[in-house]
């Protein structure tokens, strides 16, 4: 029997997404009581940038405040612990600038835009960007972060269901939109869609389905004169917000379409993630060269285009797999020191913490079967994110 295909797609939909609340409510806590777990001493002074030694002796001298214990007699910390630590700590230090890891005179430190960007899907980049700002929020940076994706991947892992949520309003869309011609109704100030997150340093302008309009409207944007015109639309937003952060990580969609462009122009710095295959390198060639023409043109256009760091991050990356430990040697001789030293490597610990909606940061390592798994798949993301935070800190001028 013939069906309508909007009916039969609508049916899909509307079971999927019933099966998918359901799930959500089974694997964790409703977003607006979702928590972040403590972290242990040694996590503690790795976030600090101390020593073990070092954090218990501040502790016994009455320097910092004393933590909750666990029933072992262990030290755990939150992170808002952790942050007013690193305070106090900044306080009586010789150098306190080893605890003010962020912009000291925003005059002086400009605000850090990182953006992540594929061509294509499964790249391991929302992964990447969701690690990446909670890690440099856990080291005392104050992070934003901002998914352009309509799918809004990066959205939902904290907590969020942007099918629901945001349905009808409070993404990145309302920021970046342009003006309605019946209704008057245009864009929203950015302050007004951040959400805070259960990361003390860590905000969130979510993605959407309706982000995906943007794609849709500039072109008629752009015969109508309209302005700021797409490209600077991510980077006027955040004009309102740039003293309240140190950091901005920029998740991009899967596509160099209007919105990806808004957020390359917006980024002073650019992260490619780059699976060691075959097909994937196919890719980032088109991607590169599609990237090329355009940037070209709004530099020559408007000026637009510059920017502080380009690198290439090996993403998913398995070690076990000759070809991709081949590929991988390919693209560093090729490309040199453009590819990040440290590598996001492919891990089941990511996929299983990711069933639950959350980040390999975020699960308590005691209750892994695999421990050893996860702790190989936080190594990796210790790497990344250092080689990342070195990053910013030289961009400021720092050592």
């Amino acid at each position: 029997m013939t069906q309508a295909l909007h009916d039969h797609l609508m049916s899909f939909a509307r079971d999927l997404t019933t099966a998918l609340k359901a799930l959500s409510e089974s694997s964790f806590a409703p977003h607006d009581v979702k928590s972040l777990r403590t972290f242990s001493a040694g996590e503690a002074s790795y976030y600090l940038g101390v020593a073990d030694g070092y954090l218990r002796k501040a502790h016994h001298e009455g320097r910092i405040p004393d933590v909750e214990t666990s029933p072992g007699g262990r030290r755990r910390y939150a992170a808002s612990e952790l942050a007013e630590i690193r305070r106090r700590l900044a306080e009586t230090a010789k150098n306190p600038d080893q605890f003010r890891p962020g912009r000291r005179d925003p005059a002086v430190d400009t605000l850090q835009v990182l953006a992540f960007v594929n061509f294509k899907g499964g790249s391991g980049k929302t992964s990447t960007a969701i690690h990446t700002a909670q890690e440099l929020s856990l080291r005392g940076l104050r992070v934003l972060a901002i998914d352009c994706d309509p799918q809004a991947s990066l959205t939902t892992f904290f907590g969020y269901q942007p099918e629901l949520d945001f349905f009808t309003g409070g993404s990145l869309y309302d920021v970046i939109r342009y003006r309605d011609r019946e209704t008057g109704e245009g864009p929203k100030p950015i302050t007004e869609i951040i959400r805070k997150t259960y990361f003390p340093n860590l905000d969130l302008v979510p993605g959407g389905i309706q982000v995906a309009e943007f794609e849709h409207e500039t072109p008629a944007a752009l015969s109508r004169g309209e302005t700021p015109v797409f490209f600077d639309r991510i980077r006027s937003a955040l004009k309102m917000v740039e003293d309240d952060y140190d950091v901005v990580v920029l998740d991009c969609p899967p596509q160099l379409g209007y919105v990806t462009l808004s957020a390359i122009c917006a980024a002073r710095n650019i992260i490619m993630t780059l699976i060691p295959e075959r097909v994937d390198l196919a890719s980032a060639a088109q991607f590169l060269n599609m990237a090329a023409s355009l940037t070209e043109v709004l530099n020559e256009s408007a000026g637009v285009g510059l920017f502080d760091n380009f690198r290439f991050l090996l993403s998913r990356f398995d070690t076990n797999i000759t070809t991709q430990v081949e590929f991988a040697g390919f693209i560093r001789d090729l490309f040199g020191d453009a590819v990040m030293k440290s590598a996001f490597l492919k891990s089941s610990a990511i996929s299983e913490a990711g069933v639950s909606q959350q980040t390999v940061l975020e699960v308590e390592l005691a209750d892994m079967r695999n421990r050893k798994t996860y702790e190989r798949a936080i190594q990796s993301v210790h790497e990344v994110s250092e080689e990342i935070f070195q990053m910013l800190q030289s961009n400021w001028g720092r050592n």
